[in-house]
């Protein structure tokens, strides 16, 4: 319980410092998810060396396998991807919305597996299921309603490119 809460804190954490690191690349996605990367792997380095030197040694042949390092591109590729997906989601919305899609996400799963892989439910984590996508639908509820309230004519719409908002605001000027 107390891993699955720190997860939780350092998810939210990492949405939050998204959206407020955002604006320091220029709003770019792409450059901001290429340093997260280039940082992590520099990161990961020390921690592979002092947690999992004596694995790695013990599996120095199959390092040379041109099978592992052609799963690792796919894996790096696709986990790339989900960065990139990940920072467009919390520029679009919020990192709020960015959480409870990602914990909706997780319960939807989580009951999915119930069916495919014949796991036994409890009663509680049914109970927690249904309480977390109820949760997320009536926050979907609440926010197209806030969207659907808070509409601009379109000569005053809000726009999310720099470029474009400055002439924006030249024009309302």
């Amino acid at each position: 319980t107390s891993c699955g809460v720190l997860s939780s804190f350092f998810v939210s954490l990492n949405s939050i410092f998204t959206k407020k690191v955002l604006p320091a690349v220029d709003d770019n996605h792409w450059r901001l998810t290429w340093y997260n990367n280039v940082n992590a792997s520099i990161i990961f380095i020390p921690l592979v060396y002092y947690f999992e030197l004596d694995l790695v040694r013990g599996h120095k042949t199959q390092l040379a396998n041109r099978e592992f390092w052609i799963a690792m591109t796919v894996a790096g590729f696709f986990g790339f991807a989900i960065g990139i997906v990940t920072v467009l989601q919390i520029k679009a919305t919020s990192p709020l919305s960015h959480n409870i899609s990602g914990t909706a996400k997780a319960a939807f799963q989580s009951m999915m597996a119930f069916y495919i892989w014949g796991n036994t439910p409890s009663v509680m984590g049914v109970a927690g299921i249904f309480i977390v996508l109820g949760g997320s639908l009536l926050y979907t509820f609440i926010k197209m309603k806030e969207h659907s309230s808070n509409k601009f004519p379109p000569t005053q719409q809000q726009t999310t490119y720099p470029e474009l908002r400055q002439i924006e605001e030249k024009e309302l000027a």
